[in-house]
């Protein structure tokens, strides 16, 4: 029986949508979990199998920029199906690698998926809500997707350690099709619009660009590529980088439509955003090392503490209206800004006499933190895009929220081999830790001006349902 014509309930749709951030986060979260294991099995420096997670990140940001236009000329729901399903193979694929090669592969070809799945779900959702229940439908959007990382770190461990680390991506496999099994039922067909030819040759240059900086950032100073070939990526990504704006300001319908960031609301949760996402990134990869290599814990024991960070990010969601309902958004996410750098500098001094107890407070803390920044900024961006925009500015959000986390995690990686090659080291050592989490640290911190340049009502009443006057012509 096909779906019903009738009006779902938008909370509804954001549920089901949550289902593919559900299995975009459950699997970023166990694979950092297993990575020391998969390091093992695999005969890989446990450093380099962060190529794992950027391999992902980087096809996600590759892909995001085509996913308004596919959706608007194939149709949303359809794509989104397309989407789950390639993401749910992919995870297959993972599951059955026997080299680091095959898992880098389709890793790459789950980030095709999910650079689909994730921004043309959200745009299903934001096509079905007003203004007013921009926060109301984010928290709901991203409550059930938070179920994953809650999950991921203890699951991960326990699958890593009973079972084996390819397990970590079979757990995708019932889920997706739960996912679209939902979605055919209860999500109504979004109203298929006659798009714009697609920019070809802008997301030709924007793909290469980040794709060229990605590969120099992850492997400088690795020894996988021959000398000088990481430092050659560098130079020609921020060439074509450049050659991408320039072209990108000049186009009548751009790959990535950069005049979106006239909006002061879009402007900073996107900008100062990724700088802020680039420190968060690298959490996620850093914290699961320093317990497993640093204190020799098991992956079950990492990944129950390590669940600590996803616990306090779920625990914020509800409370996020209540925070922006009483403080301004600008200030909170100044100040919270300087908090979430904070605790990332706390845990750079982690070490073997510190009790568990303490360091899941901490790291709880960190993931209430980074959630209410999270929360508040992905409302924010919303919320003066005109509706005709949605497209373009899902497209430019989420490429803007997957590269620095990929970004993120090729630093952190490439702080601790400068490391281990400063100091003569084969594993990475405490000190090691303490100076990566202390750049991340830094690059948290340096969003903070940018969200102090937004104007004082900037969001006015994304929270409260009074929704200020835009001003926004």
């Amino acid at each position: 029986m096909p779906p019903s014509s009738r009006e779902t309930d938008p909370r509804i749709i954001a549920a089901i949508v949550a289902s593919a951030l559900f299995m975009q986060n459950l699997d970023g979260s166990v694979v950092a979990t297993a990575l020391p294991s998969m390091a093992r099995d695999l005969d890989q420096p446990p450093l380099h199998l962060s190529t794992a997670i950027t391999a992902y990140l980087v096809a996600l940001t590759v892909f995001i920029p085509l996913s308004g236009w596919v959706a608007d000329r194939f149709g949303a729901k359809r794509v989104f199906m397309a989407a789950i399903a390639v993401f749910t193979f992919a995870s297959l694929l993972c599951g059955m690698a026997q080299g680091l090669g095959s898992l880098v592969g389709a890793r790459v070809l789950q980030g095709l998926g999910g650079a689909m799945m994730v921004p043309v779900g959200r745009l299903l959702l934001l096509r079905k809500v007003r203004k007013e229940e921009l926060l109301s439908a984010t928290t709901w959007l991203t409550m059930p997707a938070l179920i994953g990382p809650v999950c991921g770190p203890p699951l991960g461990g326990f699958l890593t350690d009973a079972i084996s680390w390819r397990a970590v991506f079979w757990v995708n496999l019932p889920v997706g099709l739960i996912g679209l099994l939902l979605i055919w039922r209860f999500i109504p067909d979004v109203e298929q619009r006659k798009p714009q030819e697609p920019d070809l040759p802008g997301m030709t240059l924007v793909g290469t660009a980040l794709t060229l900086l990605m590969v120099g950032v992850e492997t400088v100073g690795r020894g996988l590529f021959p000398r000088f070939v990481p430092e050659t990526c560098i130079v020609l990504g921020v060439v074509i980088g450049a050659l991408a704006i320039r072209h990108c300001r000049r186009a009548i319908n751009p790959a990535v439509d950069l005049a979106l960031l006239s909006i002061p609301s879009f402007r900073a949760p996107t900008i100062a955003g990724s700088i802020f996402r680039m420190g968060a990134g690298a959490v996620p990869f850093l914290v699961p090392l320093s317990l497993q290599i640093g204190f020799g814990v098991s992956a079950s024991q990492s990944g129950m503490v390590s669940l600590a960070s996803a616990l306090g990010a779920f625990c914020m969601k509800p409370m996020t209206r209540f925070a922006l309902s009483w403080f301004a958004v600008k200030d909170v996410l100044v100040w919270n800004t300087v908090v979430s750098a904070v605790v990332m500098l706390i845990c750079g001094f982690f070490a073997p006499g510190w009790p568990m107890a303490a360091i899941f407070v901490v790291l709880l803390i960190g993931g209430l933190s980074r959630s209410l920044q999270f929360t508040s900024m992905n409302a924010l961006a919303f919320a003066d895009v005109p509706p005709a925009r949605l497209s373009a500015a899902t497209s430019f959000y989420g490429t803007a929220q997957q590269a620095p986390q990929a970004v993120g995690v090729a630093v952190a990686a490439g702080t601790m081999q400068l490391m281990l090659a400063l100091n003569g080291h084969d594993q990475p050592a405490g000190f090691d830790f303490t100076v990566a989490f202390a750049v991340a640290s830094v690059l948290v911190l340096a969003g903070a001006p940018l969200f102090a340049s937004l104007p004082r009502d900037a969001g006015a009443g994304i929270a409260s349902g009074r929704v200020a006057p835009s001003k926004q012509a």
